[in-house]
């Protein structure tokens, strides 16, 4: 017997972007962050983690965009994965999962191109920041009303 299909509304489109917009701009807000922490305390108090100094414009603005995308990715799979429910575990769980493939993508280019590996793991860290702070970003939101989250059918 075929699954029945699912029509989503308009209603339902806005609040996805909605969310997605809350993610990106709370992702990207935590990226300049941790990405200025890095580069002007960790970088200059701990001569082993130089290489977290971003550089040059261009892959300053090509992290951030990432950052963007990624947040906005996070922000409409969150609001679908935690439907109207209370399950602390999916709510972790997508947080993890979004951290770690971000930050295990970064420990694989960088093996590739360091030797540091507390460098790559502060990365791995600051991704996993990154998106618990959408997480907190967009419960915050859910619970004043300004995005609503996915009712489960």
């Amino acid at each position: 017997m075929p699954e029945p299909k699912v029509k989503m509304n308009s209603a339902e489109r806005i609040e996805s972007l909605k969310a997605g917009t809350v993610g990106a701009l709370s992702v990207s807000l935590a990226f300049l962050i941790a990405t200025l922490s890095n580069s002007w305390v960790l970088a200059e108090r701990f001569e082993g983690l130089a290489e977290l100094q971003m550089t040059t414009g261009i892959n300053w603005l090509v992290s951030g965009a990432i950052a963007f995308l990624s947040g906005f990715l996070f922000g409409v799979t969150y609001r679908y994965v935690i439907r109207d429910d209370e399950n602390p575990h999916l709510k972790t769980g997508t947080v993890l999962a979004f951290g770690l493939v971000r930050g295990l993508a970064q420990l694989d280019i960088g093996l590739n191109l360091t030797d540091t590996f507390w460098s790559l793991g502060i990365l791995g860290v600051e991704s996993i920041f990154c998106f618990a702070i959408a997480c907190f970003t967009l419960e915050w939101a859910i619970h004043q009303y300004w995005v609503k989250p996915f009712k489960s059918t």
